[in-house]
């Protein structure tokens, strides 16, 4: 016999993800057309001296229509912290930080209403919610991305007050089949920001823009690798199971718009062990390794060894060319897509980077207070 009221299981909040972290959580929200967008911050430490000019240094790295080779949508990016900071400190209650769309324009979207963009998120949206804000991607935009930085800016800030010397730099590695010279490592984000590209190696970065501009005339878009370097961080942080801290900082970038790989370290794939393992010294009592194949990190947790990874972005899916497509009936069209879109979002996704490693170390550092009594 049928139940006369069919069993349905327990149904979260459908957009029950925008959250990350354990103890430092970061909660996102918004929409690209939107009023705005922002960030909720629970479990942050009291005490925190907050630098309004440094959280708006890095939103203007990442905000658009900075340069030729971004969106041409004129976003100022200018914040406010609407609670959880008091005298230029964090109280330790929730801190919100809303960030206002000032130069939206949806009218641009309209013919996307019923069409499915290829490589977007369109289709899977409608597939799972049934309904969706077309207007820039909405949720999918990189736009929300705004409040991401400002929550590593903060996390960053608050890195520093517990270890001076921490380092936090990302740099555009490689733009379709342009690869900067590896030599070139980047000593601050001064180095990084020489150029409209944030590549360090000046003779990559000139090929790399000429490559950008002639995808962006031919309305076309390009994909690329940014490289994300952590130095002085302790030894110590990350778990040995399942909150590795590689597995972390992998979630981390992996929830960045338009990221489809993430890698640690030299590729071992093709090393035998007495290649890739990293040999234990002690020059002046202090422990360290003789090389870093592990890029910092081992069984999960960081050795006290400059950490880095590189990040892997596609190509942007919203271009002028005409592609083939489908709309919301199923009946074949064809796609030219208006509005303002980058033609690469590496350059611009250089302090996003930043910040997701910072939101991700910081949540790590907190968790690590637990791990034993006497810490």
């Amino acid at each position: 016999m049928e139940p006369l009221v069919p069993f349905r299981p327990l149904i979260l909040h459908p957009m029950a993800s925008n959250s990350i972290g354990n103890i430092f959580k970061v909660s996102s929200f918004g929409e690209s057309h939107g009023k705005g967008v922002g960030v909720l911050l629970d479990g942050i430490p009291a005490g925190i001296i907050v630098d309004e000019a440094f959280i708006s240094g890095t939103l203007q790295r990442r905000r658009p229509g900075q340069s030729a080779l971004t969106t041409q949508r004129n976003e100022k990016d200018h914040f406010e912290i609407l609670s959880g900071v008091y005298e230029n400190k964090t109280l330790g209650s929730p801190l919100c930080i809303w960030i206002p769309n000032q130069d939206k324009n949806p009218a641009d979207y309209a013919d996307l209403k019923y069409i499915y963009r290829p490589g977007h998120a369109d289709y899977t949206h409608d597939v799972k919610y049934g309904f969706r804000d077309y207007r820039g991607g909405g949720r999918s935009s990189a736009r929300i991305t705004a409040g991401w930085v400002a929550a590593g800016a903060l996390a960053e800030l608050a890195l520093k007050q517990i270890w001076p010397d921490i380092s936090i730099i990302a740099w555009v590695k490689q733009i379709h089949t342009i690869t900067a010279d590896a030599a070139i490592i980047p000593a601050d984000r001064n180095a990084v920001d020489i150029n409209a590209v944030r590549c360090p190696d000046q003779n990559a970065a000139t090929a790399m823009e000429t490559a950008i501009l002639a995808a962006k005339e031919e309305g076309d878009s390009l994909g690329g690798v940014i490289r994300c370097g952590i130095k002085n961080a302790p030894a110590g942080l990350g778990e040995p199971v399942f909150n590795k801290l590689t597995a972390r900082l992998a979630q981390a970038m992996m929830s960045i718009n338009a990221v489809k790989g993430f890698t640690m370290g030299d590729d071992p794939s093709e090393m035998k062990g007495s290649e890739m393992n990293d040999a234990f010294i002690s020059p002046n009592g202090h422990i360290a390794t003789a090389t870093n194949h592990s890029a910092g990190i081992q069984g999960g947790i960081s050795n006290g060894m400059p950490i880095h990874c590189d990040v892997l972005f596609k190509p942007t899916s919203t271009i002028r060319k005409t592609q083939q497509t489908i709309d919301a009936e199923g009946k074949a069209t064809l796609l030219s897509a208006e509005g303002r879109h980058d033609p690469c979002i590496l350059p611009r996704a250089v302090p996003i980077v930043e910040a997701m490693a910072a939101i991700t170390l910081l949540d790590m550092v907190l968790l690590n207070r637990l791990s034993r009594i006497n810490l």
